[in-house]
């Protein structure tokens, strides 16, 4: 039942500029979604994707059950993830 994950340019941009303690502790977390993913997943309102809390930082996620594949587009702060 492992998923793989998948990582939008962007984001790995944003996880290189955030220092190394914080962006090793959202990588981690997000790695483990590969074995369980809706245990942490929740359904994000406004849109077509789901989110998870990882501290003050906020990832949406797609998710393609067809391919058990995650999808990480948009990781950032929380007051700023939702108007993206």
């Amino acid at each position: 039942m492992n998923y793989s994950i998948k990582w939008h340019p962007k984001v790995r941009k944003f996880l290189s500029k955030l220092p190394e303690k914080i962006s090793s502790r959202i990588v981690l977390k997000i790695k483990e979604l590969k074995n369980d993913p809706f245990r942490y997943l929740e359904h994000y309102e406004g849109g077509d994707y789901y989110k998870l809390r990882i501290g003050d930082y906020r990832a949406l996620i797609d998710v393609d059950f067809s391919r058990r594949l995650i999808f990480v587009r948009i990781l950032d702060h929380r007051r700023r993830v939702y108007k993206k």
